[in-house]
Formats: C-alpha cells, structure tokens, sequence
C-alpha cells in the first residue's frame, strides 16, 4: 500500500474509532442498566453483573460499527477536502484508487468482522447471557431468602421469610399462593428448608388458609408440609431457544423435531437471512459515503454537509433492514427487499463513482452559461484585436 493510502486509511481508522466507542460505551450501558434487575432480585454478585455486562457486548457492536464507519469516512474526507488534500491529490494527477482502495479495504474488513460476530459470536453469547440469567432465577434460595421482606417469586406467588440460619434452615416462613384462580392458599411455619434439588420447600410446624371464591376459608394444621416448586425451576432454570440463539448451521438445516421451529419456523427463515443480509451493509454505507464525500470541491460551493447527508441515507437504509426482516416472518417477499437494500444502495453508488458525478448546475443552465461565457470571450478579443489595431 502507497503512502498516500496508508495516511488515508490511517486517517479514516482514528476517525472510526472516534466515533465507535463513545456511542458504544452509551448503548452499552443503556443495556446493562436494562438487566440491573438480576442484582436486585436474585442477589448476584458483582461479578455475575459484570459476567452479564460483557456477554451483552457484542450483541450491540454489529448495529453500531456501520455508522461509525460512516462518521469516519465523510469526516475524514471533509477534511481532508477542506485541508485542500484532495484538490491536490487530484492536480498531481493521482488515480481516484488512492482514495477508494484503503477506504473500501477497510470498509470490507468491517464487513467482514460483522460476519463472524453475528455468525458465531452473537449466538454463543445471547445462549450463555439466557442461561445465566435463567439459573440465577432458578435458584430460589437467592431469589426468596432476603430477610422481613416480600419476595415476589412470580406473578400470584410471594414469599417472606423473618430469618435465615445455617444449614438452609429458614425460620418465620409466610407463602403466599394466589395462581389458581378457584382459591387462594396462605401458608405460615415456624420452620422451613428448601430441600437440596430445589423442587420442594419443606414446612414443619404451620398451618395452611385455603380460601374459596365464596368468602369461606378453611384451616388445618400441619406438622410437616411439601410446597412443590418444580414447576417453577424448571421453567426457569431452562433458558429458552429463539431464532437468534440458534448457529448458522441449525439455520441453513434446521431440525424440523424442533419444538420452536415448529411453532414459529417464519421466525427461523427471517433470522437466516438477516444474518446472510447484515455484513453487507458496512460496505454499502462506505460507497455511499464515498459517492457523497469522495471529490474534491469548492469551499465556496453551498451544500449540506456530506456526514449528515451520508447519516441520513444510512439511517433510513438500515430502517428499510429492519422493516424487512420483521415482515419476513411472515411474508416471504420481503426477504427480496433485505437483499436489495444493500445490494442496490452499493450498485447506484458504485455507480456514481464510475462515472465521478458531481453536483453540478442542469443542462438547460450550464447550456445558458456557455452561451454568455462564449459571447463575453468573442467581445474580449475583438476589443482587444481593435485596441491593437488603433494604436
């Protein structure tokens, strides 16, 4: 690579970066306050938190890294032009490559990172993410074991307790069963211990209310008593599948025993393609940006700034993505618009910079120009060629 390409490239990498991670660390941390519940409720530790944090990571650096790479293109090109670095690159005589070679290099490498971060990455950390979060919950002993306090341990279940001593021995047990809608159960004990599967909760020493729709509630007394929670750990101390979860593999030949395939197999079909579809546009957006901030212009010449023309498009290209992806679930034809927004977004700009179109005047105008521009040139030198002549 020429030295001219590698300031460039180099230029326009700072630029990248100066625009990637200041806007990454924002959604980052956006995300992770989204989850700070699982502290808060299941009593994780920090380190879980942080665990949690950075498996969250490279789920978002996919959705940020095409618009930063459209930051550091136009800006890096803008000043460059404002420098006067382009006039001069084009007087010397230098072919345009030298401006679109390391630029769409580093273009396809971004592109190329997408690829294996939505491909393999993405699903190893949102399976690891999902089973996380489902143990931490699954662990009721986190979940309800927090002294003189309600627990809600889910929707009509809640849980108190008024102390915890060693050996998983709980003491002031108060439960709370509201979900069958027939009748609702309270139990009290003086003792408890939820026993080492997890599947049970074992009372000694309380008594049940079991009260019916019609007001009347009954008592009784027991010595030793089992609440069954294996429903409640098992659905959540199993994280559930979805399409993005899945490896590419499962997506090009999906198993068609697949419980959730069954039930949703437009889910899987749409997956598979936005993930055939994403990588592309990075590339995309560095034609654009190229098509829009490429040449060399007059500082005098009134136009809108080629970053917010660039961000424009970029957005309402990744826009037109998202609405079809989420219509592919359902209607096979947008699958053809998730292929042609990249691929003709990166046509017309390719394009474009074939042909080196600029802003120009229209043709009726530049033609009214000519006229006066050659009529003023013919005056000029008849007067100058009569002067002469005089003297």
């Amino acid at each position: 690579m020429k030295l001219l390409e590698t300031y460039i490239l180099r230029r326009v990498a700072q630029m990248f970066l100066t625009a990637l991670l200041p806007v990454l660390a924002i959604i980052w941390t956006t995300q992770v306050l989204a989850r700070i519940n699982l502290v808060t409720d299941t009593g994780q530790s920090i380190g879980s938190f942080a665990t949690l944090a950075t498996l969250i990571l490279p789920t978002i650096i996919p959705i940020v890294m095409p618009f930063a790479l459209v930051i550091g293109i136009t800006q890096s090109l803008t000043a460059m032009n404002n420098d006067s670095e382009l006039a001069v690159i084009d007087a010397a005589g230098a072919p345009r490559s030298v401006i679109l070679r390391p630029i769409l290099l580093f273009a396809l490498g971004i592109s190329l990172i997408t690829l294996v971060i939505t491909n393999e990455v993405q699903p190893k950390v949102k399976v690891a993410a999902r089973q996380m979060i489902a143990n931490a919950y699954a662990d009721l002993l986190s979940t309800v074991i927090e002294e003189k306090t309600f627990r809600k341990v889910e929707d009509g279940l809640y849980v108190q307790i008024s102390q915890r001593l060693a050996g998983r021995v709980l003491k002031g047990l108060f439960v709370a069963d509201y979900r069958d809608p027939a009748y609702s159960l309270i139990y009290y004990a003086r003792e408890g211990a939820v026993d080492e599967t997890g599947t049970a909760l074992i009372m000694h020493d309380g008594e049940v209310q079991r009260k019916a729709p019609g007001g009347t509630v009954s008592i009784v007394r027991f010595d030793s008593y089992a609440f069954d929670l294996s429903d409640l750990t098992e659905t959540r101390g199993k994280a559930k599948m979805r399409p993005s979860d899945r490896s590419l593999g499962f997506l090009l030949n999906p198993d068609p025993n697949d419980d959730d395939y069954k039930d949703h197999p437009g889910d899987y079909r749409a997956e598979l393609h936005k993930r055939m579809t994403e990588w592309l546009l990075p590339f995309a957006f560095a034609l654009i940006s190229l098509a829009i901030a490429g040449d060399a212009r007059s500082h005098r010449e009134a136009r809108l700034h080629p970053m917010v023309s660039a961000l424009t498009l970029a957005l309402v290209l990744r826009w037109l993505t998202f609405y079809a992806s989420n219509k592919a679930e359902s209607n096979g034809f947008f699958i053809v618009l998730m292929y042609a927004t990249p691929i003709a977004s990166g046509a017309i700009a390719t394009l474009m910079l074939i042909r080196q179109k600029k802003s120009q005047l229209p043709a009726p105008i530049r033609r009214v120009v000519d006229v006066v521009r050659s009529t003023f040139q013919k005056r000029f030198v008849s007067s100058g060629q009569d002067n002469g002549g005089g003297a």
